[in-house]
């Protein structure tokens, strides 16, 4: 049992493109193929060259209505001597219709007097060939239509069609089989209990593989056993072109995926100096491909692009596919490790002039950071990170189009701001937001890096909201501040209050365990503010230091575990069942540059706050006072507060 237990070290920290350029050089594989019909070819790889079968158009076709003529006949016609055509001398065509012989040339119908005898007129002589489309001048029958590793296209059908191709030699999609494994992991269809998790991998790798023209096998989950973990891989290389096998990758007790590959098979490669995706594996085992890739999402993710992606695309004999490139102005500073790659999630928009990028969430187990990321920063082994308004180049994991059709919000975290991008999205655009905090949201603004920050700052010594803030950080720039909404804030608690949690002096309880608001955020500062008030120092409060960016987050922990606190809004609280403890109205305002507010955007955005259905959907939530038909304040620096009207 010890040896079971025992801790697997990662055998090396090995280059990513090392480890790429191994597993492809050692890839041994024979391409098969597969007859398919030619409509059913759309996206598929053309396994050998393609000859046309026929000639496209296969006979001399009119190209235009009109008649059929003999060309030398026509020279005498000219327009002050008419030529009389007998029916004898013509025939009438459509476009796409044969011309008969001994005819060769078209006169359009427009240039054709009929007369009543049957006979025609004309008054211009015709050239040889006019007007007729010769044979084979689209297609020629035996000419190249297209190379070996060509990827079909919907008029790439339609050529093979024409040239009567019905069916098409293509690759066969290499079967990929997936094997997830974990003890922990329960089917999507069950309700999973306190200790397990759905699994969610194998669904996203085998789109991914579809996606990527190979075949997927999902295989159902496999527990934490070696045993069984080897029976699977015994099973999928009887046949499968590649293996991926999830989780049990990494140095655990119960990881045991190197050993398995070891046992029954090489392993050429544990470890790759990636952040995330380190613990991968790769090895062979009976001449097939297996790569062990990591449980947590974003590694597994990366992992599968990097390692199985180029096996896919070699099998197929295509080119991978290679990123649009943007260079960006990064809104954070970006710490990276010496000695590994390390690959950043960000989002991007293009604010005023420049394309603007802000991280996202880096652990590994962030699905949503994935889903959200617009680009990837790749940062090389050889650097230690970026500063906060370095330029840097990104790969686009989203069209540029859309990147720079993007409404940017920074600051603090709003649920009204996910029904303003709904909003946003009908009227043909795309708004996004990060969660930085009301103070970090200023300064976006202020550096040019967001088109707008929710706000909501209490200042302790004049108790208003915001303005005296802005005026502070406003430098040479005038902001404008939007009036948008009134809150409630106050105590987010379990169903019922077990815990009687009132006042800011109960969180002193033995058994209350407090979530907290990120450092910049409105919802801190107003704590901080009641926690001087009442002269409690913050070691005092256990949890002080457990930091989250977003409402929901709070009360989420808060109903997971019913000796949580934390101080949010109230319709975080309602939507997730809780109990809420009125503490304070607070204004959360939006921030925004002159010139933005003053642009098309900019109005646009303030028609949305102020229609009649965005305040019904926000009033819907609960906690909330829609006050955006109110007139903005211009701040400048050491000026004097401006209320107006556009």
């Amino acid at each position: 049992m010890a040896s079971r237990n025992k801790r697997i070290v990662y055998l090396e920290d090995k280059p990513r493109s090392v480890a790429r350029e191994e597993l492809l050089e050692r890839y041994q594989f024979k391409r098969a193929s597969e007859m398919i019909a030619v409509e059913n070819a759309l996206g598929r790889v053309s396994f050998k060259p393609v000859f046309a079968q026929n000639s496209m158009p296969h006979f001399h076709a009119s190209a235009m209505d009109g008649i059929a003529v003999v060309a030398e006949e026509t020279y005498l016609a000219h327009e002050r001597n008419p030529l009389r055509i007998t029916p004898r001398q013509f025939a009438y065509v459509d476009t796409g219709n044969p011309v008969p012989s001994p005819f060769n040339a078209v006169i359009m119908i427009e240039y054709v007097q009929e007369l009543e005898t049957g006979e025609v007129e004309i008054i211009s002589p015709a050239t040889p060939w006019q007007h007729i489309r010769p044979i084979g001048e689209d297609i020629t029958a035996e000419e190249m239509l297209f190379t070996e590793g060509h990827i079909f296209r919907p008029v790439d059908l339609g050529a093979m069609l024409a040239s009567g191709i019905t069916t098409v030699a293509v690759v066969k999609k290499p079967l990929v089989s997936i094997i997830p494994t974990g003890h922990e992991l329960v089917a999507a269809q069950e309700t999973p209990t306190q200790g397990k998790l759905i699994e969610f991998n194998g669904t996203v790798f085998a789109n991914y593989v579809n996606l990527w023209g190979g075949n997927a096998k999902l295989f159902t989950v496999v527990t934490d056993d070696k045993d069984q973990i080897k029976q699977a891989i015994l099973r999928a290389v009887q046949n499968s072109e590649m293996i991926i096998v999830n989780a049990g990758s990494s140095a655990g007790r119960r990881d045991y995926t190197q050993e398995v590959l070891a046992e029954i098979g090489e392993v050429f490669t544990h470890g790759v100096a990636c952040r995330p995706g380190k613990p991968v594996i790769i090895g062979k085992v009976q001449g097939k491909m297996v790569i062990g890739i990591p449980g947590y999402p974003v590694s597994a993710y990366l992992s599968l692009e990097w390692f199985l992606r180029p096996l896919i695309c070699q099998y197929l004999g295509i080119e991978e596919p290679v990123r649009e490139k943007l260079n960006v102005k990064l809104g954070r500073r970006v710490v990276s490790t010496l000695g590994a790659e390390d690959f950043i999630r960000v989002t991007v928009a293009k604010v005023h002039e420049d394309y603007v990028a802000v991280p996202l969430p880096r652990a590994a187990g962030i699905t949503m950071s994935l889903v959200r990321a617009d680009a990837m920063l790749i940062i090389p082994p050889s650097i230690v990170g970026h500063e906060a308004g370095d330029i840097v180049q990104v790969e686009l994991h989203k069209p540029l189009n859309e990147v720079a059709n993007t409404l940017f919000f920074s600051g603090s975290h709003d649920m009204t701001l996910d029904l303003i991008a709904s909003h946003w999205k009908k009227q043909g655009g795309r708004a996004i937001s990060a969660h930085t905090g009301s103070m970090a949201g200023i300064l976006a603004v202020q550096k040019g890096e967001a088109h707008v920050a929710g706000i909501h700052l209490l200042d302790p010594d004049t108790k208003d909201y915001n303005r005296s803030y802005v005026a502070r950080f406003a430098g040479n720039h005038t902001f404008v501040l939007q009036p948008f909404l009134r809150r409630n804030q106050g105590w987010i608690v379990a169903k019922g209050n077990p815990l009687q949690i009132e006042h800011v002096r109960d969180l002193l309880q033995k058994d209350v365990q407090f979530v907290n608001r990120q450092k910049g955020a409105g919802t801190r500062i107003l704590l901080d503010l009641m926690l001087r008030e009442e002269a409690i120092d913050v070691a005092e409060i256990s949890g002080y230091h457990r930091e989250f960016f977003s409402h929901l987050s709070v009360a989420a922990e808060v109903e997971a575990n019913a000796y949580t606190v934390g101080l949010g809004i109230y319709a975080a609280a309602r939507i997730l069942g809780l109990d809420f403890v009125p503490v304070a109205d607070e204004s959360y305002d939006l921030l925004m540059s002159e010139s933005f507010y003053e642009s098309k955007a900019g109005q646009q955005l303030l028609r949305l706050i102020r229609s009649d259905g965005l305040k019904k959907e926000i009033n819907d939530l609960g906690g909330y006072e829609v006050v955006a038909d109110r007139a903005p304040h211009y701040i400048q620096k050491n000026s004097k507060i401006e209320n107006k009207e556009i």
